[in-house]
Parts: C-alpha cells; sequence; structure tokens
C-alpha cells in the first residue's frame, strides 16, 4: 500500500489517550481517482460485496436452464396467453409479466412472478447468500445483485420467447376495482413481447407509429390502462396517500463521472405496472393471513400521536388540520395532500407530512399499510432483488402442495421473524449507501458548476441554515453563517429561519437565487450562497 491509496483495515489495537489506533491492511482499493473506486470505498463502508464466494457461483452455475417434463406436467400452461413484460429499456432482470383478458364486464388479470426459489432451495449456499445480503443494491454506475447474474438476469429473468417458470396469481377484478375471485398456482409462462416503459405511454398516448408496429396487442395494453385507472381509483379513494416527489437520475460515462443530473418523472406505464403489482401483493397478503401461516408482511404502522399532534401544530398556522390525532386515517392525509395540490404550500407540507409517517418495514405480523390504506400488504412481485418475495414464493408453494405439519409451522415461524428483521435492516443499510453513493455525484457534477447561479426551491430549513433545490433535483446546503444581511432565527415550529431586525423570511417552498459557491465529493457537500 501507497500513501494516500483508498484501503480496507482490520482493526488490531484500539485507540486510548496515549496510543492511536493500529490496524492491517487487508485490501488495497486504489488511488482516490482511479476509476470506480469512489464507489468501492462506499460497498466497503456498508458492508456490501460485489463478489459471490466459489460455493455459491458453484451452485448457479450447476443450475440447468432446461425445463423438465415433469415440471411442465405439474403446472398450469400459460405459454398461449398474451403475457408481456414492461420494464425500464435497459433493465435486465424482467421478473414480473403482465396479462390482461376481458371477461364481460369484469377484468381477468394475471400477474406472472419468476419462480426464483425453484432454483434457489432452502438453506441452500445460494439461499444463505440471499439471506446475508436482503436487496440488490443499485447504484449510478452498477448493481451489486442479491443473486449471481446466470439467475438474476438469465433463467429467472423472464425474457421474451423464453418457457419460464412462474408463480401466478389470477384475480378476477369487477368494474369498481374489487378483486372478487383470484387463483394461485405454480405455472410456466412465455412472455410475447418485451416493452418498455417509453413504448406502453407512447402508444397509450396516441402514437399511431407504435400502435401499428405493435398492433397485435394494442387492445391489451388499452385494456390494462383502463384496469390500471379503475385500481387507482379504488385505491386512491379508500384513502392511500400518494407522494408527489419524482425521482432524480445521475447519467454517468464510461468513468464513472457524471454528466448530466434531471429528474425522472413517472408516466402512464409505470403507473399501469405499479397498479397490478400492488394488487398481486394485496392479494396474495390477504390470502395467506386467512390461511393462518407463517408469512412476511410488509408493514407500515399508523403514526405516533405525538408526530400526528407536532404535525397538528404547525398545520394549524396555515389553516388545516388532522381532525383524529390519537386515531387518524390515511384518508386525513390523502385529502389534504388534494386540498394544497397546486397551492405555494404543497411542497412544505407535503416534506413535513412525510415527516410525520413512520417507515415501512418487513414484518412477521400482519399490521396493515397505513399509507396504501392497505389491511393486507407484503412484497410478492421481485424475488430476484428481495429476500422476503423469495421467502413467501416458498411458504405459498408449499402451502399449495402439501399441509404443514406442527413442527414445520414452528421451523417457518422462527425463520420468518428473522428474515423479516434481517431483510428490514438490509433494506436500510443498501438506501443509506445508494443515498451516500448519489450525493457523492451530485457534488462531483457540481463541482464543475462553482460561480454559476441558478433558481432554487427551499426544500428543508434547519437551525444551522436552508437547504435549496434547482430544477434538476440537487440539493445545496445556505448556511446561516452565510446570510450577511440580518441575523436568523429558527422557528422549529413553522420551519422558518426569520431575521430578527428585518423579519426577512425562509421557508420550505420559497424561490431563492444562489450561486454555487462549493462542492466536494469527498464529503459529499454542496454549498449555496443567496445571490
Amino acid at each position: 500500500a501507497k500513501d494516500g491509496q483508498k484501503v480496507t483495515v482490520k482493526i488490531t489495537s484500539w485507540p486510548t489517550q496515549k496510543k492511536k489506533a493500529e490496524g492491517k491492511i487487508v485490501e488495497i482499493l486504489g488511488n482516490p481517482n482511479d476509476i470506480g473506486v469512489d464507489v468501492l470505498c462506499v460497498l466497503k463502508n456498508y458492508g456490501i460485496d460485489e463478489k459471490f464466494p466459489d460455493g455459491v457461483l458453484n451452485q448457479a452455475n450447476a443450475i440447468s436452464g432446461e425445463i423438465s417434463q415433469n415440471e411442465r406436467y405439474n403446472r398450469e400452461d400459460f405459454t398461449n396467453d398474451t403475457i408481456i413484460t414492461i420494464d425500464g429499456a435497459d433493465a435486465k432482470d424482467l421478473d414480473d409479466a403482465v396479462c390482461v383478458k376481458k371477461i364481460g364486464e369484469n377484468f381477468e388479470l394475471g400477474v406472472h412472478i419468476a419462480d426464483v426459489s425453484y432454483y434457489v432451495t432452502e438453506n441452500s449456499p445460494l439461499d444463505r447468500e440471499a439471506f446475508k445480503r436482503g436487496t440488490s443494491v443499485y447504484f449510478t454506475d452498477r448493481v451489486v445483485p442479491m443473486l449471481p447474474k446466470k439467475l438474476s438476469n438469465g433463467i429467472c429473468s423472464l425474457n421474451p420467447n423464453e418457457d419460464r417458470l412462474a408463480l401466478s396469481v389470477i384475480m378476477l377484478i369487477s368494474p369498481s376495482g374489487d378483486v372478487i375471485d383470484h387463483k394461485v398456482c405454480e405455472s410456466i409462462i412465455r412472455s410475447k413481447y418485451r416493452m418498455t416503459y417509453d413504448d406502453v405511454t407512447a402508444i397509450i398516448e396516441g402514437s399511431k407509429q407504435l400502435a401499428q408496429k405493435y398492433a397485435d396487442i394494442y387492445d391489451n395494453i388499452m385494456d390494462m390502462n383502463e384496469l390500471a385507472q379503475i385500481l387507482k381509483n379504488r385505491r386512491q379513494s379508500a384513502g392511500s396517500i400518494d407522494f408527489d416527489f419524482p425521482e432524480t437520475k445521475i447519467e454517468v460515462d464510461e468513468n464513472g463521472t457524471p454528466t448530466n443530473v434531471y429528474k425522472y418523472v413517472t408516466s402512464i406505464s409505470n403507473s399501469i405496472i405499479e397498479e397490478f403489482m400492488l394488487a398481486a401483493n394485496k392479494t396474495i397478503a390477504e390470502a395467506m393471513f386467512w390461511a393462518e401461516i407463517p408469512f412476511i408482511f410488509r408493514v407500515h404502522e399508523k403514526p405516533t400521536y405525538e408526530k400526528i399532534s407536532a404535525f397538528n401544530t404547525f398545520l394549524k398556522s396555515m389553516g388545516y388540520k388532522i381532525k383524529s390525532e390519537k386515531t387518524p386515517h390515511p384518508m386525513e392525509f390523502a385529502k389534504l395532500l388534494k386540498q394544497i395540490k397546486g397551492t405555494e404550500r404543497e411542497m412544505l407540507i407535503s416534506r413535513v407530512m412525510l415527516r410525520s409517517l413512520m417507515k415501512a418495514k418487513y414484518s412477521e405480523k400482519n399490521d396493515g399499510h397505513f399509507g396504501l390504506a392497505f389491511k393486507y400488504y407484503c412484497h410478492f412481485t421481485s424475488p430476484i432483488r428481495r429476500y422476503p418475495d423469495l421467502v413467501i414464493h416458498r411458504i405459498i408453494k408449499e402451502f399449495l402442495t402439501e399441509p404443514l405439519c406442527d413442527s414445520r409451522l414452528h421451523t417457518l415461524s422462527s425463520f420468518v421473524k428473522k428474515a423479516a428483521e434481517k431483510s428490514s435492516e438490509c433494506e436500510i443499510n443498501a438506501m443509506e449507501a445508494e443515498r451516500e453513493v448519489e450525493d457523492m455525484k451530485k457534488a462531483e457534477y457540481m463541482s464543475g458548476k462553482i460561480g454559476e447561479q441558478y433558481r432554487a426551491v427551499i426544500s428543508s430549513v434547519t437551525g444551522f441554515g436552508f437547504f435549496a433545490e434547482l430544477e434538476n433535483g440537487i440539493e445545496g446546503l445556505v448556511r446561516v453563517a452565510d446570510l450577511n444581511d440580518d441575523y436568523y432565527v429558527f422557528d422549529d415550529k413553522n420551519y422558518i429561519l426569520r431575521g430578527e431586525h428585518t423579519n426577512k423570511e425562509y421557508r420550505i417552498g420559497d424561490s431563492v437565487n444562489i450561486v454555487v459557491a462549493r462542492a466536494d465529493k469527498q464529503s459529499r457537500q454542496i454549498d449555496f450562497c443567496v445571490v
């Protein structure tokens, strides 16, 4: 190892008042400016390993891609159905496919999910590694998958015109959006088309060229759009809370250097897949809850009285309120979002509302999903990239084929509790790592914009300053120390910085003209100054 290089170290002697820490270098990552070292350092910090152990790779490589005649005989055959996948243009792990049919006035929705559990058997090297990872992790320049690519991008990916094993849920849905019947089964499917979000959206919005190109499935796509709107209206009428915070996308070149940052607004086709997956997740969770067997649910608990009370205090100063502080219903939050839509207070109230809610997690208990206003909910639709989905696939299949004895139920009860806790931890770890890399790349991008002026919107206010967000989604900190025109005091109840002498105020949602003052990739910090 040479001076200035990034390394990983195992501590051999912890620091004391008289002696510094000592350690042993276990890996040289490279020089700070070497390609990919910046992201690699974050991976090491969060214990995320890009490489799979040999035993795991050996098991993956030994798996045959052929479907046996016995497996074909024992599964439902949907290979003649008009099943399609809709994903991003660059997606490689296609784990969900859909099919919609009109049956009289009702809709039949088939959601077909890759049967990863057929290949990743319980307590195998692949399974133990997936348990440890918990989730795939998505960075700007790479993906660290939960499963080796032979599975995630290969035999488990629902590629067009290839027979694939799936776990399917077929739902009969009324014109009002109620699931009036359903069936869950092991299946074989063959996707007919690999569609992208952009193309499906363009077809729905009237592209004659694409409508002609995909004439065979044009009616199917229009039926999908109609059903998705019905499901969305049904969900929102029940009180589902839909925030409108667009994602920020970062484009990088072959060296990992950011070249563009922009806001990504989801389209009609994103909404179609989202509604179909929500319907499948909800249907599966309710069915398995009433089956009374061990399961992993996705839960979002009600906000605490203290959080709602504080949020209400903040709301009342602007003429709004949440009625039931002790027993809040998601409908009240959904109605509030509709009330403030398009107003100057929309961003302020939306952000403070989000902070007042709990964080979703995995649990062996069905405590419902407050944000979606669902009494039953789970994650069923992404077993390639989420461990809870993989576990519940295994449980569902076992439940479908044989009665579970007492000893097996006891084993599963213990395991789902551990898996839910571990997966929740891994999810948080992955999100923090992803956010750190995103912040680092944004700071690197803005380091080439020092001195440039922009119009920004205040997105958060604190005692030490306020964060302002540019049109592309990048945030920078305006420090109180850099506000030279007055002495500013923080009003923590209303999230306002107020000048003592001028009464000038900075609050969430206000527009400000800023200049980029500093941007440091290593600390991941961007500083603005008010013009």
